[in-house]
């Protein structure tokens, strides 16, 4: 099985399916994403760009609300907080401060910009 999605004008991730294998391969059986965006298109119409379950392609497996990037040929995630930046090698948000490595749990707190602790008491 295959998973494509579907794109609206300004990149954005409207719907994602899932597409037999039948319906993404040559006549040799080697899927192609080029047929499966074929099929996409006349069952459906729109724009479409193949996903993978488990990030093989594109970097992330879109999700609806996710951005194509065709720069970077990846699926992005909506951005979590503002000053949150954009990884470009993993096409992932990365807060500007490093979570602690403690052990502990904690909330980002975008007005100090700081990772807060949670109260594991609550």
């Amino acid at each position: 099985m295959a998973h494509f999605c579907q794109l609206n004008e300004e990149n954005l991730v409207t719907q994602v399916i899932v597409v037999a294998n039948q319906d993404t391969a040559d006549k040799d059986g080697v899927e192609n994403e080029a047929i499966g965006i074929a099929f996409c298109t006349n069952l459906l119409g729109g724009n479409w760009k193949q996903t993978s379950y488990n990030g093989n392609i594109r970097k992330n497996y879109a999700g609806i609300g996710y951005k194509y990037d065709a720069e970077l040929d990846a699926f992005i995630p909506p951005q979590p907080y503002a000053s949150w930046l954009l990884d470009e090698e993993t096409a992932q948000w990365k807060a500007p401060v490093d979570y602690p490595t403690d052990g502990g749990r904690y909330t980002w707190n975008e007005e100090t910009l700081t990772w807060d602790a949670i109260d594991e008491q609550l």
